[in-house]
């Protein structure tokens, strides 16, 4: 299993408008991609060099490279942007970083443990 990761920034005032995008746009091609396993949205307020920024990280679980080509095309090391990125977003990174998940365990007893599927 591979982890995704990806930041980003808005303003702190444009936060809960660019978690609602989300929704819309990047969390809901998550899951519609065959091989995405879950996606995670995490969020902290942070003082930013204009001021408060919501601070984004996006975690997003996949069964394999192929399956997140998927979602990311021919380059999956690139970020996938949306239209209106450029109005939310303050800070951005410009590509991910992927990792192989070595270890999982939510507490419930009902889900799977290592070993994981190597990509």
């Amino acid at each position: 299993m591979i982890a995704r990761t990806w930041r980003g920034a808005t303003s702190a005032a444009d936060a809960d408008e660019y978690l609602a995008y989300l929704h819309e746009t990047g969390f809901s091609k998550y899951r519609a991609t065959p091989g995405n396993v879950a996606v995670y949205g995490l969020r902290r307020t942070i003082d930013g060099p204009d001021g408060p920024r919501a601070e984004f990280l996006l975690v997003s679980l996949w069964e394999s490279m192929d399956a997140m080509r998927n979602f990311a095309g021919s380059d999956p090391a690139r970020a996938v942007f949306y239209p209106r990125d450029d109005h939310f977003l303050v800070d951005r990174d410009e590509h991910v970083n992927h990792y192989e998940v070595v270890f999982a365990d939510s507490g419930n007893p009902r889900a799977v443990h290592p070993p994981l599927a190597s990509a």
